[in-house]
């Protein structure tokens, strides 16, 4: 007890004390707030996912299901995650009114708050892609534009162009233009596959090499065009075609021209 006491008049006794009364109260004060902001997450996306079956049940379950199990003329949506919901709602693409014909892009219908709403419902249903986050996507600083070229060429020139201008596939569908396409929304494309389009997973593009296609197609976007007309910049046969019909023409406009004079 006289130890005791001598401890509590020492000097350094008082600020000890403070000190540890301080840290007790920060770190109560700290977890009390974590449970606090989860317990507010949590009912944040409640609500989101409550807001997107309502948009749901009004825009989309008639094609694709009550529960999104898809129809006779929409497929299931169970399992595509939010990546896929983005992009096809975000980029106007669903919902349409014609599902046998290709979904075009075309000014959104939902606003971003209703399509993230959607997003998050549908992943709710089961697991698949994410919506890549702003940095997942910094092309600038991960992306390198001479690997992206040679990804592209490889991977993508065959139905996109050789300049990502799009391109006719079979059976009446095409390949869309990837000029003045939002970067999320090609990533997005990469990894959930929308249509024709195959499915590049991870293994098969990593997720550097995505933004370097990416980096290289926002190149080509803001490319010049130094040699005059591009001409849709959709290779020789048009330049070629064009070519051959102003000079035929011009050959018999003068042949006209010197028929009409020799009479």
């Amino acid at each position: 007890m006289k130890q005791l006491s001598r401890l509590r008049r020492h000097r350094a006794a008082g600020p000890i004390l403070l000190i540890f009364a301080l840290f007790t109260i920060g770190t109560t004060f700290q977890v009390a707030s974590a449970v606090d902001q989860e317990e507010t997450s949590i009912a944040a996306r409640s609500a989101a996912i409550d807001e997107g079956r309502e948009i749901f049940l009004k825009g989309c379950s008639s094609c694709h299901g009550l529960n999104a199990e898809g129809g006779e003329i929409a497929p299931s949506l169970i399992g595509v995650g939010a990546a896929s919901v983005d992009f096809q709602v975000a980029t106007g693409r669903m919902p349409m009114a014609d599902m046998s014909q290709q979904a075009m892009r075309k000014a959104p219908v939902y606003s971003a708050e209703e399509v993230n709403a959607l997003a998050m419902y549908v992943a709710s249903l089961a697991p698949g892609p994410k919506v890549p986050t702003e940095e997942m996507l910094n092309y600038e600083r991960d992306g390198s534009v001479a690997e992206g070229g040679e990804l592209f060429r490889t991977n993508c020139a065959m139905c996109h162009n050789f300049a990502a201008q799009g391109g006719a596939l079979t059976q009446g569908k095409y390949a869309p233009t990837l000029m003045g396409v939002e970067p999320r929304h090609i990533y997005e494309a990469m990894i959930t596959g929308p249509q024709a389009m195959p499915v590049f997973s991870d293994k098969t593009i990593t997720p550097e090499e995505k933004l370097s296609i990416i980096k290289w197609i926002k190149s080509v976007e803001a490319e010049p065009q130094l040699g005059g007309a591009a001409l849709g910049r959709v290779g020789p046969v048009t330049e070629g075609l064009l070519v051959w019909t102003l000079g035929i023409g011009l050959l018999i406009g003068v042949a006209v021209w010197l028929a009409m004079k020799a009479k």
